[in-house]
């Protein structure tokens, strides 16, 4: 078998040589012009070089083609790709239920500071609302727990106590009904309102020829931050807004009956009285904001967790002044 081949010169005359290859064709290689004798190669018209059968018999021979060499196929197996471990992140206490949960265990935690041990016993009743109350709501008078069964109460604290009630009640309920804040409207005419009860009550004693004292410092500096925060996060003051309420509840009933007994003679204040039942009411706002507060994220959480020690130690001081 015969292979024709063609080369062209660049000149007006074309060469035309006939090249006979061998039928056993070696495999590819890679040809390098260096490997042709000089003294051997021609030039024709127009400076075509012209390649004879002898110059690749003399290429071959000598070993001057330079054969790509070949990649021998891999027979292993592919190492084992390593996933990264995913790595979850700790639950803080009560968040599967909601932020209301978990402003109740920092209420417990604050309680444990005090001197008062909480055990998981503690949360055995967590599904009635009555055992829920009585346990978060030490958290308002946490520091007087104790002394409420031996205190004599005065009543010029009393009144002070709820003067500053009073002035807090009022903040909540005025921000919460003039705020263009959508989250805000969650929270109108839930029924827990407090400030046209207290004012009944203050009007009882002024009838009374008894002098309704002026807020004090308390009181004052507590409604000035409550301002505050509305205008910085809705968030921030709905836990307020919450513990008030809750802590108002729970351990407000202990103050009442103390107070009732021992200064007004088994007299029920308007303050401690709702149109339905209280445990009722509270369970709707918890459920407003827990529902609120599955938008929140994880930061904004926290911040309502700090916010919450800061309301019980607000709230605490107000109580104290009972007993002062």
């Amino acid at each position: 078998m015969s292979l024709m081949g063609k080369v062209v010169g660049l000149g007006q005359s074309p060469l035309l040589t006939s090249l006979s290859m061998p039928y056993s064709v070696p495999q590819p290689q890679r040809f390098s012009l260096s490997t042709v004798p000089a003294n051997q190669s021609k030039r024709g018209h127009g400076g075509t070089l012209i390649l004879r059968r002898s110059h690749f018999t003399a290429a071959a021979s000598s070993g001057s083609f330079s054969s790509v060499p070949e990649v021998a196929p891999s027979t292993g197996t592919a190492p084992p790709v390593i996933r990264k471990r995913l790595r979850y992140r700790k639950q803080y206490p009560g968040e599967n239920v909601g932020i209301t949960e978990e402003m109740r265990f920092v209420a417990m935690r604050l309680r444990n500071i005090n001197g008062k041990k909480y055990t998981k016993n503690d949360d055995a009743n967590d599904d009635s609302q009555d055992s829920t109350l009585e346990e978060g709501g030490t958290s308002e008078s946490e520091s007087n727990g104790d002394e409420l069964d031996t205190w004599q109460p005065s009543m010029e604290g009393f009144l002070k106590y709820l003067v500053d009630t009073q002035l807090v009640f009022n903040t909540v309920e005025r921000i919460v009904d003039d705020s263009n804040d959508v989250a805000y409207a969650y929270f109108r005419k839930t029924g827990l309102e407090r400030s046209e009860g207290i004012s009944k009550d203050l009007e009882w004693f002024r009838q009374r020829d008894m002098v309704i004292p002026e807020p004090t410092n308390a009181g004052v500096s507590y409604g000035k931050y409550l301002e505050e925060l509305a205008e910085k996060s809705a968030p921030l003051f709905l836990c307020h807004f919450y513990n008030i309420y809750f802590s108002h509840i729970a351990g407000g009933q202990v103050i009442a009956k103390q107070v009732s007994e021992k200064l007004l003679d088994g007299m029920d204040l308007e303050f401690y009285r709702w149109e339905a039942e209280v445990s009722e009411l509270l369970k709707g706002v918890r459920e407003k904001l827990n529902m609120l507060g599955e938008h929140w994220s994880r930061d904004e959480k926290n911040k309502c967790l700090r916010e919450a020690s800061k309301s019980f130690r607000f709230l605490g001081q107000i109580v104290r002044l009972i007993i002062l």
